[in-house]
């Protein structure tokens, strides 16, 4: 049905919807009565008696108040294109299928929810792979629907139905890590009218001088990185919640430039790979640059080709005007918003609005780059990494997360590792520029790699157990809102790899429906689920 409707044959997606509803209703009824819920509290049989039925009803669920009203949707818009062509996009069909995707946004929410509270671990391996497959399928529908939702009402107002916005974009590189992505290595400035989007200002971070007076900061800000973000605009990424940042990156534009902003977009380096499987293959400078190869080259070679700053800044502002220019005319419509959803779900993209009703709604989603919110259906922890080193070594970066719940000496147990290695060449040092290493200017050996690792738990946790490589070392603790948070200062040679460990106790850890949240990073980490062993 999703592949109909993406092709735009409604009449068949009609077709399959109902037999979709048919078999999800029959379902239903079958697992619902009385004598199979008998079955469910027969020990070791009942769980895959009691799952089944929970499958059952969110199938019928999904089928019954969710699949109709998207459909009902696909008739007034074009869900492959969202009305896009030439730059523009077709505002006026938004307004009529909000309300329908507000009812499936909905409908998909709570299953979703329902859907993470089965216990596919105490069911039989068929049962189990099945339950994984329908959370995964609904959590993609979630996300999808949700998106098309969130655009059905930001979309007009944001790209000026009523009257002109300007929003300014901040491209961070993520060879220089930050909180958010990385430091904010580009910044333009997009005009939106009438749904026509168009670049019309680019700028240099050399354009906005660092601050004697600090912007204001949240405590947890300044106990982590102290006044830098609010000195210096490359550093405002360091803050972890993108709506803290987000008003300081638009303060420091206004404050420059005059313009009045209503918004800022941040985008990273890593994005320009999906954003390349729509437009293919584009030109900037001397390079032509692809899919496949972008990212090590905006990251990577770049600097051995151009060793100049100053022209590396120039090739990357002609990287960002050829990546506008590729999607706003170049781009098939569907493989852009492909595109832009693939990339928002690896949180590489963050939005904020300057007005309140529009970031009201962005809030809800993971578009905000708000810290998450812990629910009656996952506990989030989180993984912070912030480059200390001044150079672009965090190319060469790897990271392994894992998360383990269960009890210690009583208490419900949340125990987070993040071990981070240092993967540059043995050689790193004479073999790499030294605008890539920083050369030891701030005084980080050429070659090893200088990193801020925080990690924070379940919102009312404490840490009870902090730990790097089985040994105590020092660092920094704040609040980030209602998180407790830990920061290692790390230093890794080439080769070289730590362990943190930090077990947290109280409200919200031991929780099973554990999730991690991280910096976006060149390589995704590896995220696991391990056995919980207790610290000493």
């Amino acid at each position: 049905m999703k592949t109909a409707v993406g092709e735009g044959d409604l009449d068949k997606a009609e077709t399959l919807t109902k037999r979709i509803s048919h078999h999800a209703a029959s379902a239903h009824d079958l697992t619902a009565d009385p004598i199979w819920h008998a079955y469910g509290v027969v020990p070791w049989i009942g769980p895959n008696f009691t799952a089944v039925s929970e499958v059952a009803a969110i199938a019928d669920e999904v089928a019954t108040d969710a699949v109709g009203p998207v459909l009902s949707a696909a008739g007034d818009i074009d869900l492959s294109s969202l009305g896009f062509s030439n730059g523009t996009i077709d505002l006026s069909p938004f307004a009529a299928i909000e309300p329908s995707l507000a009812d499936a946004a909905s409908t998909l929410r709570e299953a979703e929810s329902s859907a993470r509270q089965i216990d596919a671990d105490a069911t039989l391996p068929p049962l189990a792979d099945a339950i994984r497959e329908l959370r995964s399928n609904v959590t993609q529908a979630t996300t999808l629907v949700g998106s098309l939702h969130g655009a059905s009402a930001l979309l007009p107002s944001m790209l000026g139905a009523t009257e002109p916005r300007n929003y300014v974009i901040a491209m961070q590189n993520n060879a220089e890590l930050r909180s958010s992505g990385g430091i904010i290595g580009a910044i333009a400035l997009l005009h939106a009218e009438n749904g026509h989007v168009t670049l019309s200002q680019q700028a240099s971070t050399a354009d906005f001088p660092s601050l004697d007076t600090a912007l204001p900061l949240s405590e947890s800000t300044i106990a982590l990185f102290e006044d830098r973000p609010g000195r210096y605009l490359q550093n405002i990424t360091n803050i972890p919640d993108f709506t803290e940042a987000a008003p300081l990156i638009a303060a420091r534009w206004q404050n420059r430039f005059g313009t009045p902003v209503d918004g800022v977009i941040a985008v990273d380096a890593v994005m320009t790979k999906n954003l390349l499987a729509a437009t293919g293959p584009l030109a900037f400078g001397p390079f032509t640059a692809d899919e496949d190869n972008v990212v090590g080259l905006l990251l990577s070679e770049i600097y051995a080709a151009v060793p100049d700053p100053t022209m590396q800044d120039q090739v990357f502002a002609q990287a960002a005007g050829a990546l506008f220019s590729g999607a706003m005319s170049g781009a098939e419509p569907k493989k852009l918003v492909t595109a832009l959803a693939q990339s928002s779900a690896e949180g590489r993209i963050r939005i904020w609005s300057a007005h309140e009703d529009e970031q009201t709604i962005i809030q809800r989603s993971t578009l905000s780059g708000a810290l998450p919110r812990d629910t009656a259906s996952a506990t989030y922890v989180g993984a912070l990494f912030n480059d200390a080193t001044g150079g672009k070594m965090d190319y060469y970066m790897g990271a392994e997360i894992s998360t383990s719940v269960g009890t210690c000496e009583g208490e419900p147990t949340t125990q987070l590792q993040v071990t981070w290695t240092n993967n540059a060449p043995v050689d790193a040092a004479t073999a790499l520029p030294a605008y890539v290493t920083a050369s030891g200017w701030y005084g980080v050996p050429p070659g090893s790699v200088r990193t801020l690792v925080a990690v924070y738990g379940p919102a009312g946790a404490t840490a009870s157990h902090i730990d790097r490589d089985g040994k105590s070392d020092a660092v920094q603790t704040t609040m980030l809102g209602d998180r407790f948070a830990v920061q290692h200062d790390v230093t890794l040679a080439p080769g070289e790899s730590t362990t943190i460990t930090v077990e947290f106790h109280g409200t919200g850890a031991g929780q099973r429906l554990t999730e991690v949240a991280h910096t976006p990073l060149v390589n995704d980490p590896k995220i696991r689920r391990t056995d919980l062993h207790c610290a000493p």
